[in-house]
């Protein structure tokens, strides 16, 4: 098996967040414009890498959000407004007076949504890729929901080992077929950390697994995209299953991702994990969408 090389260097920092050791990811000269790319749930900051590669003349930086990646944290619970404030200090390290570019996957892509609709003067640029949020919830599943996450929390939940970093490379390979043999072993490293047994764990806090106790509340979310300011790319996988199933709660036009005045793109030959897949096809759509203005 080829080994993947990265054309860029990844520096790591760490930087004091709200009482969490952050570990930053970057890549490019300092003194370029910045990218800030926020990962998704189970994800890592570098595994931004190859995308990275192929952003030419940008400084991307990229946080392990708490309890992901190399931002260690135990918690006995996490909660989605804890990403917003976090997101705002790496913000203001960074960049505390100009209005940046956020580009997040997934939840990252959530996340950069709701901080760009709360705080619009602080970004200029928003690129989403597959975080269409959830479908609106019954607010009578709330009493089902409470005592389905206190019954959990009591419970030793966490996420799969594996017996070597081949099994771990296989299954990212079945989630994402069309990423590189080369590539899904970079992404094992970065998610995972071998024992003494030989055995592999995830990094990344077992409190993740526990589900949510507040309903998601879609109307809210959707009420913060209105307030947004920023020039907005939506980008989609054409394999994407979370696609498929946000089309439930998320139509087929501009209109219906509520997201103001968003460009879509769909990038061909790429499931959920575009960034893994496809990633000199997302940097391409990204770098014209910025070129823009």
């Amino acid at each position: 098996m080829q080994t993947f090389k990265p054309k860029r260097e990844l520096r790591r920092s760490s930087l004091a967040v709200r009482g969490v050791d952050y570990s930053i990811c970057e890549w490019g000269e300092p003194g370029a414009q910045k990218v800030f790319a926020l990962h998704g749930w189970g994800d890592a900051a570098a595994t931004f890498q190859s995308f990275a590669d192929e952003l030419e003349g940008w400084h991307v930086i990229a946080p392990d959000w708490r309890g992901f990646g190399e931002s260690h944290l135990r918690a006995s619970a996490y909660w989605f407004p804890d990403y917003l404030a976090d997101l705002d200090v790496v913000l203001a390290h960074y960049s505390p007076d100009t209005p940046v570019v956020l580009m997040g996957h997934s939840m990252g892509g959530n996340i950069a949504s709701l901080y760009a609709g709360s705080l619009p003067e602080r970004v200029s640029h928003l690129i989403n890729v597959e975080g269409f949020g959830l479908g609106e919830r019954d607010p009578g599943d709330a009493p089902a929901n409470y005592r389905r996450w206190i019954e959990t929390s009591s419970q030793q939940v966490g996420y799969r080992d594996f017996d070597s970093f081949a099994g771990l490379e296989a299954t990212i390979r079945r989630r994402s077929p069309n990423m590189s043999e080369a590539y899904a072993a970079f992404v094992a490293r970065a998610w995972g950390e071998q024992q003494d047994d030989g055995t592999v764990m995830i990094k990344a806090d077992p409190a993740h697994k526990l589900p949510n106790p507040v309903l998601y509340r879609r109307a809210e979310s959707e009420a913060c995209w209105r307030q947004i300011s920023a020039r907005v790319l939506v980008v989609s996988g054409s394999q994407s299953d979370f696609k498929a199933a946000a089309a439930n709660w998320v139509g087929s036009t501009e209109e219906d991702v509520a997201l103001p005045g968003a460009r879509q793109v769909d990038i061909a030959d790429a499931g959920h994990m575009i960034h893994f897949e496809q990633p000199a096809a997302l940097a391409a759509v990204v770098e014209e969408f910025l070129a823009a203005g």
